[in-house]
């Protein structure tokens, strides 16, 4: 009781202290000053984090040639097991293996549900938007080899999050990268190191957390839906108010009611999108071969240059990477709290999320915004491409087709944003408890509700730079953990499989 108040004052307190300047007319400074501060923070972060590792004309960031090599590795190392079973993990989701004495807090679906709510958002939306707009539609192509990969990386953290984490004795699961750094790399006698590595994981996860899960979030939903209510785009702090007060009713309820929100959300708004997409795509069917066609030229010419194709598969891998999230190691810290036997069950299920999100959904906006053609730099829509504006961008191009859906699109996009915000609610929150402790987890939900209403004042570019800056950035201690504890991931899934082929699995199930 003491803990609801605590929150509701909390939270009611911060909204009065942020809406006093909004309320008094202040907003465009607010963004200005905003603006300016992300933009310096953005600039020290991209020299301090991010450098060039091709020699050649175009820009090849190592962070994303370090989440290739990574996915590449992973792929070979655990025998393309993102094409062998993806059935068995089908077979897991409908609960063929479940049990009732399985520990964890949610079920293996929900867990799945909570780590798509956050990476099946605008990043499926804006950010393929975005990628196309600059990359051109090759970007497309590259995105989905991105994600074919990634499959492989998902398994193994979410592998690892199982394996090393943490059932406390109130029940509640501390489980994710910070613990299988810290936990498996002091197996290794790399206690100091892996310390080290949790931490520097839990503080970009936080940052991460309020920028792409947050403000990102907020940014790009906003640049849609005031498409449709004029009176957003005059007063853009009330839509910032409005989602502020719909993610603080759920995060204060932690990751049961997050995944039951997640269970019911995440399928319809797929099933939605997918079914505008996919109507698009046949009316124009005649046109589909030819659209994938300029999409594999184009990611594989090399008739602009070597630099140009560098840019088109690094704009593929990077929103691929922003939107999967493979090898950031977010979605561990939701599959660590799946009910499962078997850690590595709960990876294969996680093998479900890069093809879901990337191959599946991204490649169904990227085929309609090529369709429609509103990704042309020189277009009608260049200024929204100019501006990051790929939340429009994709309104844009679904209202060409569909007169009446950018309405439809919008409660779309406004879905996408308010289940990715909550997962990452629970990913940042977990981070901060693993720094301070379980009693001080409500600062960081008050700190989260904030960075809404901030969100919505803040231009697109600077946060949409501000969000790929630090999420890509936890991919550096992270691809340490999965490259050093590869062997022993792979050791559990041979047994694993061992057990499957034997049928020493159906079995377990039969007995109970």
């Amino acid at each position: 009781m003491r803990e609801n108040w605590v929150t509701q004052t909390g939270l009611s307190a911060a909204m009065l202290v942020l809406s006093g300047p909004l309320l008094a007319g202040q907003e465009e400074a607010a963004a200005g000053v905003l603006n300016q501060w992300l933009g310096q923070l953005n600039g020290f972060l991209a020299s301090f984090l991010f450098f060039d590792v091709w020699p050649g004309e175009g820009e090849f960031p190592f962070i994303v040639a370090w989440l290739v090599a990574g996915a590449v590795f992973l792929t070979v190392r655990m025998g393309f097991i993102n094409f062998r079973l993806l059935g068995h993990s089908i077979a897991i989701l409908r609960g063929r293996y479940s049990r009732p004495d399985d520990v964890g807090e949610v079920t293996p679906f929900q867990a799945l549900t909570t780590a798509l709510s956050a990476t099946v958002g605008l990043g499926n939306i804006a950010g393929v938007a975005i990628a196309v707009g600059i990359g051109g539609p090759g970007a497309t192509f590259w995105m989905i080899v991105a994600g074919l990969l990634g499959m492989s990386t998902k398994f193994t953290e979410a592998s690892l999050a199982q394996m090393y984490r943490e059932i406390r004795p109130d029940g509640h699961v501390m489980g994710g990268a910070m613990e299988y750094l810290s936990r498996g790399f002091s197996e290794l006698g790399w206690k100091g190191v892996g310390k080290a590595l949790a931490v520097l994981f839990s503080l970009l996860t936080i940052g991460a957390s309020l920028g792409g899960g947050n403000a990102f979030q907020v940014s790009q939903s906003l640049s849609a839906v005031k498409q449709e209510i004029p009176l957003f785009a005059q007063e853009p702090w009330l839509y910032g108010f409005l989602m502020a007060f719909l993610v603080g009713v759920v995060i204060i309820g932690g990751i049961r009611r997050i995944a039951h929100v997640a269970e019911a959300v995440v399928p319809t708004m797929v099933v939605i999108y997918l079914a505008a997409a996919g109507w698009i795509l046949i009316s124009n069917a005649e046109r589909v071969p030819g659209v994938f066609a300029l999409i594999v030229n184009s990611a594989l010419s090399l008739e602009a240059g070597v630099g140009a194709f560098v840019g088109v598969m690094v704009q593929g891998f990077k929103r691929a990477a922003f939107s999967s999230e493979a090898g950031i190691g977010s979605a561990a810290i939701a599959h660590s709290t799946a009910r499962t036997p078997y850690p590595v069950r709960q990876g294969i299920v996680a093998l479900m999320e890069p093809f879901i999100d990337t191959v599946v959904i991204c490649t169904m906006t990227a085929l309609v915004i090529i369709l429609t053609g509103v990704y042309d730099q020189n277009g009608q829509y260049a200024d929204l491409i100019a501006a990051n504006q790929g939340a429009a961008l994709t309104a844009k191009a679904f209202g060409s087709q569909i007169s009446w859906f950018p309405v439809i699109l919008s409660i779309s996009v406004v879905l996408f944003a308010y289940s990715t915000m909550i997962s990452w609610s629970y990913y940042g929150e977990r981070c901060w408890t693993y720094l301070f402790g379980e009693r001080f987890s409500m600062i960081y939900r008050i700190l989260f509700v904030l960075v809404v209403v901030a969100g919505s004042i803040g231009s697109a570019s600077a946060v949409l730079d501000f969000s790929d800056l630090l999420l890509l950035s936890m991919a550096f201690p992270n691809m340490f953990a999965l490259y050093a504890l590869s062997g022993r991931v792979k050791r559990r899934l041979d047994a694993y499989l061992a057990k499957l082929r034997s049928g020493e699995l159906d079995r377990e199930v039969e007995r109970i």
